[in-house]
């Protein structure tokens, strides 16, 4: 029986935690990206991701 109370007050107080609002999050996408600027290696890792998000695709359409 007095396990049960801190428990309770506990889920309570997630109840009362703020939200986020849709127009402040991201999606993590928000670098910003220069071809003049890059290296070898900055294009060899955008041709990597643009690889696999090619796979994902292939895979979701399945």
């Amino acid at each position: 029986m007095g396990r049960s109370r801190g428990q309770k007050t506990r889920d309570r107080n997630k109840a009362s935690l703020p939200q986020v609002p849709k127009n402040m999050k991201s999606d993590g996408n928000d670098v910003e990206f220069s071809k003049e600027m890059a290296d070898g290696a900055d294009l060899e890792a955008l041709s990597r991701a643009n690889a696999a998000n090619q796979r994902v695709n292939a895979r979701r359409k399945k």
